[in-house]
């Protein structure tokens, strides 16, 4: 799979760290990526469509004078991890903080879902994550040095919940999977965080069907922006888990407690949508 990357700087002009940041183009990934480049970071965005490549680009370079280098690919080809790593390193680009942030959602009930859609997004929410960490991870334990953020999600919180079964195990496995990589790697200099956002109004929530549940109409939702904001001072810190909100960190700590099949019993009941409902609205975006 051959894959273009653009640049309208040189990528070695400026003594700057560099952030990878997959799914940059928009929502929580774009303004990670502010957060990354106001903070001194030179920024490789990866996405699928470059159209939202070349704009974020474009308007990251102008507000922060920093490196933008894109990649518009499928993250959920079966290649794309490994030819992004190479084409990273070719390029000579050290990448010093990894952001997984690309994902997918899907609502409804399982039996009625569409089975290409639920296999691209278990592709995108762990193997696409999963495969960049193991590629760029060693160099980063080689240096002594490096932060990787997984996005997760409050949903995490809630594994075997109802009517977004497979996308909830996706985000479970990428919270257990960071905090296994966290002890695993102490003492290495190099951290794991997962953030764990909660209802947040950006286009992801419409195509996964999301804004059709109960508790995304009823919980208070943080921005794009503090959410960022959150996750980047996390990876920073070193923390492996951040919960953005006051009320999301209380759905957390619920989830976390015994018994759990009362968390998802009330998890199922809050996410309950028609399976009709949540298809059209995917349909419409």
């Amino acid at each position: 799979m051959e894959i273009k990357s653009m640049t309208t700087k040189d990528v070695k002009s400026e003594k700057r760290p560099t952030v990878l940041i997959t799914g940059g183009s928009k929502g929580i990934g774009f303004d990670l990526a502010k957060q990354f480049a106001m903070h001194g970071y030179n920024l490789v965005l990866a996405a699928r469509s470059e159209t939202d490549l070349r704009q974020a680009a474009g308007q990251l370079e102008n507000e922060f004078g920093c490196v933008v280098t894109i990649y518009p690919f499928d993250l959920t080809a079966d290649d794309s991890s490994t030819e992004l790593h190479r084409q990273v390193i070719d390029k000579g680009i050290q990448v010093d903080v990894l952001v997984n942030n690309a994902g997918m959602g899907d609502v409804g009930p399982f039996a009625k879902s569409d089975l290409d859609r639920q296999l691209n997004m278990l592709r995108l929410n762990i193997v696409t994550l999963t495969s960049l960490t193991r590629l760029f991870l060693p160099a980063m334990i080689e240096r002594g040095n490096g932060r990787i953020l997984n996005v997760a999600s409050l949903a995490a919180y809630f594994a075997g919940g109802s009517n977004w079964a497979s996308y909830v195990a996706s985000k479970h496995y990428v919270l257990a999977f960071t905090r296994g990589m966290a002890r695993e790697l102490a003492g290495t200099g190099v951290k794991v965080t997962a953030l764990c956002p909660g209802a947040t109004p950006t286009s992801f929530a419409g195509q996964a069907g999301a804004n059709t549940m109960p508790i995304y109409r009823w919980m208070p939702k943080l921005t794009p922006a503090r959410v960022a904001l959150a996750g980047y001072r996390a990876t920073m810190a070193g923390r492996t888990t951040s919960v953005p909100g006051l009320l999301n960190k209380v759905f957390a700590l619920l989830g976390e407690l015994p018994p759990r099949s009362i968390a998802q019993w009330v998890f199922g009941i809050l996410t309950r949508t028609s399976s009709a409902t949540a298809t059209e609205t995917r349909r419409a975006l």
